[in-house]
């Protein structure tokens, strides 16, 4: 239940905070400390190491890049789709997140592929390691992600569960997924971007 929805639920008395919002948003916080330690345990390999990434575990730009530009486009699409259950679309929710699920499995089918392409597993040194707990993390995020917004679809055949007043599970699911794309934007550039200079 939204607070207007709250608000409304009270007869117009003062509604208090949705505390699913809450625990979703310190549920995140802690995912951003664990993927911050991730991040700073990679920093330090790559800033006490002589040769980084080390020979032979060189990263491909291209299919990181294709698939960046659809994680990104994805965090606009879905955007959309909470603004139409903001006007009481249903159905243009439903479009909206269907494209956005479908963003998502494309993301991770190019993860799979550049995965099967890179020439190096998780044990083949430290750089390959970082990139595979550290990208795979991220992937297993996107995989919830995907089931969150899969939910919200399932969730939308009854009639009335979502409307202009109630939509706090579409809300969740979009802060969701950007959580994810805010998470890649950083790994991107520590994993892909700084490996060029």
């Amino acid at each position: 239940m939204t607070s207007v929805t709250a608000h409304e639920a009270h007869g117009g008395h003062e509604a208090h905070p949705d505390l699913r919002v809450w625990g979703l948003l310190t549920f995140l916080i802690s995912e951003s400390l664990m993927f911050g330690g991730f991040f700073a345990t990679y920093l330090f390999f790559r800033g006490t190491t002589e040769v980084w990434p080390p020979e032979g575990t060189e990263v491909e730009l291209f299919v990181p890049a294709i698939n960046t530009a659809i994680l990104l486009s994805s965090s606009v699409v879905i955007h959309f789709g909470d603004m139409a259950i903001k006007r009481g679309n249903v159905w243009g929710m439903r479009i909206w997140y269907f494209l956005t699920a479908i963003m998502g499995a494309v993301f991770l089918a190019g993860q799979v592929y550049e995965y099967q392409n890179l020439g190096y597993g998780l044990t083949t040194n430290v750089f390959a390691n970082c990139f595979y707990i550290m990208t795979g993390f991220h992937g297993l995020h996107v995989f919830i992600g995907l089931l969150l917004i899969l939910g919200v679809l399932w969730r939308s055949r009854r009639s009335g569960h979502y409307s202009a007043t109630k939509h706090t599970g579409i809300e969740m699911a979009e802060i969701y997924w950007h959580f994810v794309d805010i998470i890649w934007i950083v790994l991107f550039t520590l994993v892909y971007l700084l490996n060029l200079l």
